[in-house]
Order: C-alpha cells, then structure tokens, then sequence
C-alpha cells in the first residue's frame, strides 16, 4: 500500500484543525489536544476493530455518523437563517461551544470520525501496523502545522459557529467521497431519484384510468424525464449545496450594528467599516465549504476505482429452453467472481450474471434492477455497484429483491452447474427493462 493514498485524509485533517482553531479561538490548546487524541482512537479503534467486527457492520456505523454530521450541519444552516435578523440572542449551545468543555468534545469528535475514514483505506487486510503508525504521526505532524499556520492569520479573520460547522463537515465529507462505501452524495443522489420514482409511479396509479386512456405521447414523455438519473442528481445537489447557501445568506443577512447615537460621521464609518470587514470574514469558510462540497460531489461521480466487468458472454438453450451453466469449464463460477451472459431468443435478448456469495451460495440475477436503467453492474471489494446510480451492495445481499440490488432469477443449482429456464428469463428481463426505460431491448 502506498502512503500517497493518505495524503488527502491527513491534509483534510489539517484543514479542519485550522478550522476548529479560529473557530474555538478561546480554547486553542483544549482544540489541538482533544482534536489529536480523537483522531488516534478513531484511526486506532477502526483499525483493529476490522479485525472484530463484520466490514460492512463497521464501515455502516460510520458512514451513518457521517450522515449524521450532515444533518447536524443542515440542522445548523436552518438556525443560522433563523437568527440572522435577531440582534444579541446567544442560544445555550453556543454558550457551551465556548466553554472549554464543548470545545473540546467538538474537536474530538471531529477527529475521531477523521481517523476512522482516514483508518477505513487499510480495510481489507491491505493495511498493516506500520501503515496505521504512519497515518497517526502524519495527521499529528501535518495538525501541528495547521496550529503554527493559525497563529499567523489576523485577528480580523473570523469563523462563525455556523461557519465552523460547515468548514468541518464539508472536509469529512470530502476524504470519505473517496471511498465508495463511505460516499454519501451517490447514495442521496439515488434515494432522490427513487423517492420520485415511487411517487409518480404511485401518483398515477392512483388518478389514472387502466391503459392511461387520456394521457398523450407527449404526456409520457416528459413523465419520462422524471425517471432519469439526471432528476436524482440534481436533486441530490440540492440538498447536498442548500446548507452552505443557508450559511452563506445567514452572514449576508445580519444588521450592521446601530450608529445613530454615535454624532461623529468619521466613528460611525469605522464602526459600520469595521463590521462589513467581519461579516466578509465569516464569508470565508462558507464559500470555501461549497467548494469543497463540489469537489466530493466530483468524486463520487467519478470514482477512481476500476471495477471487475467481465464481456457478457453469449449462451443458447436447449430444446427444452433449458439454459445450462456449467460450474467448471470456460469460467469457473467458484471463484467468487461475478460472471455475465446473454442469452438471445429470436429479437429478444436478456443479459444475467452468476455469483457465488462470501457465504458460498450461487445467485443469478438479472443484470439490471428494478429502478435504474439497464446500464449493469460491476463488482469492487465486498460489493457490487450499478453502474447507472452508482449506488453500492454488499455481496451478501446479491440475490434479495428490493431497492436498486439486482433482480434475482429462478435457478436450479445441479452437481455440475446452474440450470435457468430461458423463457422466465427473457420475460424477466422484458418487464423490467419496460418498467425502467419504456424499452424491450437488452444490451448496454
């Protein structure tokens, strides 16, 4: 393993140190200590806790703390607004958060689910020890850095707790866009694109007659585009980028201080002078936030991980319209490899795969799901993911309907291979890619 892939998760970390710094600008020594003390547990504990703990268990915690973390940071773009025109209010929590006791559990718990995203690229048993030494002592060395670095900004630059909040969650989000089972805009972008799915489907099988008798072509099609990825990808940056947008109009929206009482024209221009200098201060942080929100959002679009996608290969049935898959022969089925055919009956044609499970049972299934366009599958480290929403499932959920995992197809399991009957097939394949694409036709 190379330690260059570290370099993104150490470097986010050194950014949010900076940030929790100015942010806790009161509680600088409480920050650095409890942020470093967080990372080692969270980067240790993963570490040694995937020797324990099932990987998907593990890495399902703590993408739901991530989640979490962007609800906390939605939660505080709403407040943000609320109180942008109400003068000399400090709720409770922000008393707190300047306490040296709130400081110190923010700055911990950012760095404990720092160094558990940091500790999750040495799943796999492809990390080891020294591996884990190397990335702890890099994130101390590189926050230590970000402290000295803090020092030297002017005391006119400042971080609202909004504003802090924003800077931190955006740069978790960014070093977890990297590792697919930790992405959390493909995964927003889908249920986007499911929830609208669900709801037109049910819509109009509520208040249409049977055959949509008054429902013209035109009609169809731009119903259509509410069935595309491109619906559930906007969506999902709606949502992904309306936080930082909240904050950023929060700062805007604030009054300037009251200078009526104040009879010198020259004072009353320094202090409205010196309060628009503050408020293009906390502008900082947000506008960096929306782009590092783009730059997570990019990777997880275009993953740089290659995926196992082997050529569908071609298969005819007997007289019977029996297909038969041989387990030992051009392929071998066993070896846990996801492996693709394509079977053609006349004009119609159904593409499928088989898999053996981590459990040691085969599946066959369709190469498409019940949601997305037919656009298949590929297989990475402990799952699959459907090329056409990227959405990611665990290998040992292949074979179960539901959601966007493949359809399953009824199988025999002989001695010798896999028997499928070719016209279930077909017509499984048919109502589905009908139900997706308004389409018949296989193929890619």
């Amino acid at each position: 393993m190379s330690a260059l892939k570290f370099i993104p998760h150490i470097l986010s970390w050194a950014i949010v140190v900076l940030v929790l710094l100015r942010g806790f600008s009161g509680q600088r020594p409480t920050v650095a200590i409890a942020g470093n003390v967080g990372f080692t547990v969270g980067a240790a504990g993963t570490f040694f806790l995937f020797g324990s703990l099932p990987v998907n268990t593990l890495f399902g915690t703590i993408r739901s703390a991530l989640g979490v973390s962007f609800l906390l940071f939605w939660g505080s773009s709403v407040v943000a607004i609320y109180r942008s025109t109400d003068r000399g209010v400090t709720p409770t929590g922000e008393r707190f958060l300047g306490t040296p006791l709130g400081a110190g559990i923010c700055a911990a718990l950012a760095g404990l689910l720092a160094g558990a995203v940091g500790a999750c690229t040495l799943q796999g048993g492809s990390g080891t020890l020294v591996h884990l030494v190397f990335l702890v002592l890099a994130a101390a060395v590189l926050a230590s850095g970000a402290r000295h670095l803090e020092r030297l900004l002017p005391d006119s630059f400042r971080v609202s707790p909004s504003g802090m909040l924003a800077g931190v969650v955006s740069l978790l989000l960014y070093s977890s866009s990297s590792i697919l089972r930790l992405d959390l805009f493909s995964p927003l972008s889908m249920k986007v694109m499911k929830g609208i799915h669900d709801f037109v489907h049910q819509f109009m099988e509520s208040v249409l007659v049977p055959d949509h008798l008054f429902i013209r072509p035109i009609a169809w099609k731009l119903i259509g585009l509410l069935f595309g990825k491109e619906v559930g990808f906007w969506g999902g940056m709606a949502i992904w980028f309306t936080p930082a947008l909240l904050v950023l109009l929060a700062i805007q929206l604030q009054r300037p201080p009251s200078v009526a009482h104040i009879r010198q024209g020259a004072q009353r221009r320094k202090l409205l002078a010196a309060a628009i200098g503050r408020q293009r201060s906390l502008l900082v942080v947000p506008l960096l936030t929306v782009v590092i929100l783009g730059g997570a959002a990019y990777r997880s679009s275009f993953p740089a991980v290659e995926y196992w996608d082997p050529k569908p290969i071609p298969v005819t049935a007997s007289p019977s319209g029996e297909i038969f898959i041989p387990k030992k022969g051009e392929v071998d089925l066993e070896d846990g490899k996801l492996h693709k055919y394509l079977f053609k009956r006349g004009e119609r044609q159904a593409r499928f795969f088989v898999l053996m499970s981590p459990a040691g049972s085969f599946t066959v299934d369709l190469d498409a799901c019940a949601i997305c366009k037919p656009d298949g599958y590929g297989q990475a480290e402990g799952s699959v993911i459907c090329y056409y929403c990227k959405t990611l499932i665990p290998l040992d959920t292949v074979g179960k309907p539901g959601g966007c995992n493949p359809v399953p197809v009824q199988f025999t399991e002989k001695a010798d291979g896999i028997a499928i009957d070719g016209i279930t097939l077909i017509n499984s394949w048919t109502a589905t890619v009908r139900a997706t694409t308004g389409a018949t036709e296989g193929g890619k």
